[in-house]
This record gives structure tokens, sequence and C-alpha cells, in this order.
């Protein structure tokens, strides 16, 4: 019998063929897969299973002159749900909505209404231990990211200040925006595999790694601030007032030692925050410094050489009319005549009008202009002001009066303690600064030496004269500065609101070698009264004598016995009422 393949032949090298065009197919097959499309097919497999998660950057601590944390970054964790995923597994939405603290209606409602959505957030900044107890359900669907979440050991007391950071961590207020590119890191990349519910599978490696922040150190020092805000705020209640702001600078360095206000609020908890308690008065607030500066007019009196300390003034009736205006002296004065001390001592408008007489309003503005009046600061805090300083291209009497004590001109708070730290520095102004400086920066001379020197003698008489300011003295040092009263101007209105006022005082030392400015502006005092001297100066005296121990400078008010034992200081307190 022959065999079917001797019969057939044909049919036997037919299937041997196809047999080796099925091996070549194969062979080409894995060549193409492993060679020719390799890269492609490696892509379409990563795109399908390889996940790159970010990995967060630390942002930079902020810290105070002192290395005191100002604002930190906690570790939190983030919870976010693929809502598709979501709907296969209602029977845990009640179990789900327990461990997130919501309503169970309410998450179901938000669930069916975005069934469609792959990534929705469920609660975001948990402590890690409470979303690890979230994630511990195992809620098909429900999954966590690591973010951080700024935290502010200071609270209220810094947050005009520091400002805060959104719940993207960036910033939106005060330094935390103003140095936002500086304090944000740049987050990293994790390379993952995941499969295709989104479940990790592996962890691959570390493409790019985070960079944290870089750390700023302010220049406030955290026990003044402390100090500041507590005689702020108790003033603020004393007086039944409605805001306030003080500064504290190191008129040396031009460093802020000390900005806060009130009223103020927590940036821990800002669910029930009002947008006014965001403002920081201190450089947003405008308002005519009234007769805190006649010590700038006076100032530019003394420059003129045309006048000094001794010269006399008539203010007698303690009025003088100019056209239909009436410039009149809030208090009664010493006498008919006062030398230029006692135009300070006394707040006299009638006297300080007729030396700016004198001198013209264009000599008085050229100064205040100098000294940084209606000049940007340099600081670029968010929001910042920069006043307004008039100049009239014929200076009439009444627009050169006004200006002299104080009116038709508006400073910011941080702007009048810059002013007033020139003269306290022997007329060198230093840029101001809100980062902490390892060394003083250079300074220009401003104002003449010998004027500024004069300036201090006549400023500390103001405060220790017989009828001088004495609420502002501060035990065992000498100190100097000048009050005042600025009448509020109407909202909606031309002119003045009636009982409508702002408490100012400004002043520095002590005067054997001037080293604090200090302005508190104290808003719509309603109680004992609302002039300088009567609500702000206390204030000052309280704040200046605690910065001087705070920063161990040596008295130099002693009475010599005590000098001589080196015992405590003792207060000696005038009793005379005190104007502004």
């Amino acid at each position: 019998m022959k065999l079917e393949g001797a019969l057939y032949p044909w049919r036997f090298r037919l299937v041997l063929g196809l047999l080796a065009l099925m091996v070549g197919a194969i062979a080409w097959r894995i060549i193409d897969l492993q060679v020719v499309d390799r890269d492609f097919l490696i892509g379409q497999g990563d795109a399908r299973s390889l996940r790159h998660i970010p990995i967060p950057a630390h942002r930079g601590l902020i810290t105070d002159r002192n290395g005191e944390p100002l604002a930190v970054s906690t570790p939190v964790t983030t919870l976010w749900a693929n809502a598709k995923e979501l709907q296969v597994a209602k029977d845990r939405w009640p179990a789900l909505a327990a461990a997130l603290g919501q309503d169970p209606k309410a998450l179901a409602e938000r669930l069916e209404a975005q069934a469609n959505k792959e990534f929705i957030y469920l609660v975001r900044g948990l402590t890690p231990e409470q979303g690890q107890q979230v994630l511990d359900l195992k809620v098909p669907g429900v999954y966590g990211i690591e973010e951080f979440r700024r935290f502010y050991p200071a609270g209220e007391t810094t947050a005009h200040m520091v400002g805060f950071t959104d719940i993207d961590d960036h910033g939106r207020e005060g330094v935390e925006l103003a140095y936002d590119e500086w304090l944000a890191g740049v987050p990293g990349k994790r390379q993952v595999i995941k499969d295709r519910r989104g479940r990790l599978i592996k962890d691959v490696q570390v493409t790019k790694n985070a960079k944290a922040g870089k750390p700023l150190a302010l220049s406030i020092d955290l026990r003044l601030q402390y100090l500041a805000n507590r005689e702020l705020r108790n003033a603020i209640i004393e007086n039944g007032a409605k805001a306030g702001s003080l500064v504290i600078m190191d008129v040396k360095t031009g460093e802020i030692l000390a900005m806060v206000n009130q009223p103020t609020y927590n940036p821990n908890n800002r669910r029930n925050l009002q947008p006014a308690m965001m403002r920081n008065r201190a450089m947003i607030d405008v308002f005519e410094p009234g007769s805190t500066m006649k010590a700038i007019s006076m100032s530019a009196a003394l420059e003129t050489g045309r006048w000094k300390p001794s010269d006399k003034v008539e203010v007698y009736p303690g009025t003088l009319q100019l056209g239909k205006y009436t410039i009149r002296d809030v208090s009664r004065t010493e006498g008919p005549v006062l030398d230029l001390t006692g135009i300070l001592i006394n707040s006299s408008n009638v006297g300080m009008s007729k030396v700016a007489f004198d001198i013209g309003g264009e000599t008085i503005y050229h100064l205040a202009q100098k000294i940084g009046l209606g000049q940007p600061t340099g600081l670029d805090f968010p929001g910042e002001r920069v006043g307004n300083l008039p100049n009239y291209r014929d200076w009439k009497k009444a627009e050169t009066a006004t200006l002299s004590y104080g009116y038709g001109l508006s400073v910011t708070a941080i702007q009048l303690a810059h002013a007033f730290s020139v003269l306290a520095n022997n007329g060198r102004m230093v840029p101001l600064s809100l980062i902490h400086v390892d060394e003083a920066p250079k300074a220009t001379q401003v104002i003449p030496e010998n004027v500024a020197k004069t300036m201090q003698g006549m400023l500390q008489q103001v405060i220790e004269a017989p009828r001088g300011v004495f609420r502002a003295q501060v035990p065992a040092y000498h100190v100097g500065g000048k009050s005042g009263t600025a009448r509020k101007t109407s909202v909606g209105t031309k002119g003045y609101a009636e009982n409508s006022y702002r408490s100012l005082f400004a002043g520095f030392g002590p005067m054997s070698d001037p080293r604090y400015a200090i302005v508190v502006v104290i808003d719509e005092p309603s109680k004992a009264g609302y002039f300088g001297g009567l609500v702000s100066a206390p204030v000052f005296s309280k704040v200046m004598s605690g910065t001087l121990r705070l920063m161990n400078i040596t008295p130099d008010n002693l009475p010599p016995t005590q000098q001589a034992n080196a015992g405590p200081p003792a207060a000696a307190v005038k009793a005379n009422g005190g104007r502004g």
C-alpha cells in the first residue's frame, strides 16, 4: 500500500509551506514587537499603568529675628475619590460619611451629582492619623494625597504681618504673599505603577526630588510683638476705640521690630473671618498726622537758620484769622508769647502757623518729602499705601498753616515712625526693612545733625516740662516725642465728622542714645477723651518701657543715689495734664 504523501506530494509540501509561513509571521511579529515598535508599545503600556505622583514641597519656615517660628508647614492628608468607582459601593457611603464627619445625605447627593467624574475632593487638610483611619476602611474609589498645611504658632499676634496661605499653600496675605516665590518650594515627582482601578502596584523610583522653600527671618522680635499687641488691645478696650495700630522700629538699622493692629484675627481659624480684620492698618490706613507734624515743621524752621529754640512768637489770643478760616489753639497756652519749645509743649497751632508763614510752606514740604512722608517705603508690602503730600504751585497762607500742624496731608503709621526715626538717628535716614539684617545699612543725612539733636532736646521737653505730656514719661529713662489729635473726615460728605478723632503719639528713646521709635494710633476713642496726650501717650510709655528693658538698654534717668548703688530704677511721674 502506497503512502498518502506519495500519492499527494503537493499537499505535504503545502502544509510544510504553511507552517513555515506561520513560523516566519510569528518571528516577524516578535521582532516587530521587541525591536521595531518597542518604544511605541512601551509608551502605550506606560500610559495605561505608569503614573507620576507629585511629591509635595515643604514651604520655607518663617521666623522672627531670634529664630522663633512664626509660620511652619505641617504634613496633612487630603482625601479624594473616583466617583465612578464609588457608584458600585453605595452600601459603603454611610460608613464613609461617618468617618469623614459629614452628613450622609449631603455626601450621597454630592456623589450622585458628580457620578461621571474621576476626581473629586472629599476633604482636605486632615491630620495623617485622621486620613489613615478613613483609608483603612478600604472603600473602593477613595484615595489619599500627602500635602502640607501652614500653621502659625503666634496666632493673632503676628497675623497682619505674616499673613497666611490658601488651601493650596500659596501666599495670600502679608509676608506669605510678598515673599511667596522665595518661600514656595518646587514639588518633586515619584514614578509608580498602578492597575486600571488606580491601585498602587509598585513604587518605581523618584524621578525628581522635591525642593523645599527657603527660610525667611523677619525683623520683628516676637517678645516686642506680644508686648505691643497686649498694650494696644488693652488701650482699645479701655478707651472704647474702634481700632488702632502700633509700630516699633530700630532707628539705627531701619528694622521693624513690631507691627500690630486691632482688631486682628486668628490665621489658623478663618471660618468667621471678616475682611476688615485682615487690614494691616499700620501700612494701609492713611490719616492726617495732626500735631505730630509740628516736629517736622519745627525741624524745617531750624534748618533754615532763621529760627532758634529761644525765639519768641506771639500766640495771644489763641486764635488767628485767615480770611474765612480761623486757626485755634485747642488748649490754653502759658502766656501771650511762646518760644519754639513752648509751641511744641503747648501744641500751639497759632504759633506753629506764624513760624510756617515766615519760612514758607514749600520749605516744610521739601523736608517732609525727604524724610519719607507721601513716599513709598520700599517694603513692597501687599496693599501698602503711600499717602498724600500736597505740593501747591502757589503756597497760600491757609495751605501753609494747615500743613505745618498736620492737616491737608495723609500718612501711614509706618511712614510716621520712619520720619521720627530720622530725628532720633541724628538726621540720618536708613531704609526700612521687614527682614532681619545683620548689619546696619548705609544711612543718608537728610537733616543736619545739629538740627536733629536740637529737636531731640525740644521733644524731650515736650514730655518732661511741667506742662508736658507727662503720661508719655518712661520710668528711669529720658524719652522724647509729640502727641497729636486729628479729626476724621466724614465718609460720603465733605468736611470732618462730628466727634470723630484719631489719637496719636510718636516718640523715641532713650535720649542718651536714641535707638527705638514708636508710633501709636488709636482710632475713634469714645470713653475718657480723645486727645493724643491722654489716650495714646500712656500706651507709648508702657511699650517703650517694656522695649528698653527687654532689649537691656541701660537707664539714663536714675537718681544719683540709685546710679551709685546700681539699684532698681524708680519712677518719677509728674501729675500734670497732657494735650495733643
